[in-house]
């Protein structure tokens, strides 16, 4: 083959003049076009959330003059040793899929991502010369996290608050749901990793958890949020049985919602400066106004007052009760001194009996005792009429002639 000199000439003027860098330069471009392998990750290191599908992206070149055979993804590289294709690993085989085409992409679709799977993918081209294999680096480094409330367990009402949601790794552009006893807050709160509560108060109390959009199914453990807060709608109830009459039983019941429960109760009646009780019940025995006081170490609040009417009823069914009782008594008495007196006396005397309870009378107009010539059978007949309550007075009645002279014929019953 015949090479004209106008022809070497350039290149050989061009070598002479070129520095020993640009020489350098110009062998390293050859070498580069000469292999044309390349792998590129779109990402080299990916956040997942636990329970979640992970997409791992790449493109490649090849030689030209090589058949691709093979393609995987890959994990646990080992060098002299063939790696195993990412779907023969144990435990993944049924969660890892392909998406490869013809324009040389290749992407790994990875679900049900555990923690287990934090590793490092590689993607690995197999062609048709054994010795011409090519593995992509550095690879994708995968990360698992987990959805985690951070917030103070107990919180003062009136306090500024702010809830995170936490990972342990940057999840790509997530949005996040905030939810408080399983119901969606996102609608009245900003859809970012903080929820901000300014200022906290009594309602805000609950269980609060945290979600990613897209995977409202996995959400974060709930956190609780307690807060503490003085007595609130403190109100006073009445119990009693029956009608409300001096004397009987008026139980007030004082109650509240408070965080801690409320430390002390106090009783007062209304233009009262000194309590009158304490404790959660009072019973109240004089009619008024009444309200109680609730107390923890946060504050304390007043009830409004409640009115308590005591009436005084007379029961003529008590006072007959009693006078049945007073006239046994007397019955009694009287029947015992007559005994004494006038044993064996068949005669019949009239008394006057008076009885008196704490200023009242039960007064007998007439009162008769009689025995009975057979034998000491007593009968004791009055006329009773209630006045009431107790001293009684007996002053017998005057004989008449007749009496008198009876008494007289009579020794068998002086005898005895």
């Amino acid at each position: 083959m015949r090479v004209e000199k106008a022809q070497i000439f350039p290149v050989m003027m061009f070598l002479k003049m070129a520095s020993p860098l640009h020489l350098v330069f110009l062998f390293m471009i050859s070498g580069a076009l000469g292999n044309e392998w390349s792998v590129t990750y779109s990402e080299t290191k990916l956040c997942a959330l636990n329970g979640s599908t992970v997409f791992m992206n790449v493109t490649y070149t090849h030689p030209t003059r090589l058949t691709v055979t093979n393609r995987f993804w890959l994990i646990n590289s080992f060098q002299g040793k063939e790696p195993t294709d990412l779907r023969n690993e144990s435990g993944y085989s049924d969660r890892v899929e392909y998406l490869g085409d013809e324009q040389k992409h290749f992407p790994l679709r990875l679900s049900d991502v555990k923690k287990s799977d934090e590793q490092k993918y590689w993607f690995r081209i197999i062609t048709n010369e054994a010795k011409e294999r090519y593995q992509g680096e550095p690879g994708v480094t995968l990360t698992v996290t987990d959805l985690q409330v951070i917030a103070p367990a107990e919180v003062t009402e009136g306090q500024s608050v702010v809830l995170i949601c936490k990972t342990t790794c940057s999840l790509t552009d997530p949005t996040f749901i905030w939810y408080k006893n399983r119901r969606d807050l996102t609608t009245n709160t900003p859809k970012s990793n903080e929820l901000h509560l300014q200022p906290v108060s009594s309602e805000d109390a609950g269980s609060y958890s945290c979600a990613v959009r897209g995977y409202e199914h996995l959400p974060s453990p709930d956190q609780t949020l307690r807060v503490r807060y003085p007595p609130k709608r403190v109100s006073v109830s009445i119990s009693s049985s029956g009608e409300i009459v001096e004397g009987s039983s008026v139980t007030l019941t004082c109650s509240s919602d408070a965080n801690p429960p409320v430390e002390n109760y106090t009783w007062f009646r209304v233009n009262e400066s000194s309590p009158v009780g304490s404790g959660q019940s009072y019973g109240a025995l004089q009619s008024g106004q009444y309200y109680c006081e609730a107390q923890n170490q946060h504050g304390s609040e007043r009830s409004a007052a409640v009115s308590v009417t005591l009436n005084r009823v007379q029961s003529l069914g008590v006072y007959a009760g009693v006078g049945a009782v007073v006239f046994v008594c007397v019955c009694l008495i009287i029947t015992f001194l007559f005994i004494r007196a006038e044993a064996g006396d068949r005669r019949k005397r009239q008394m006057k009996v008076t009885i008196r309870t704490s200023g009242r009378a039960l007064k007998t107009t007439r009162t008769q005792l009689s025995t009975s010539r057979a034998g000491h059978l007593m009968m004791c007949i009055t006329h009773l009429q209630i006045l009431i309550p107790v001293l009684l007075l007996t002053r017998p009645l005057p004989l008449t002639k007749e009496q008198n002279m009876m008494n007289e014929m009579s020794p068998e019953t002086a005898d005895e």
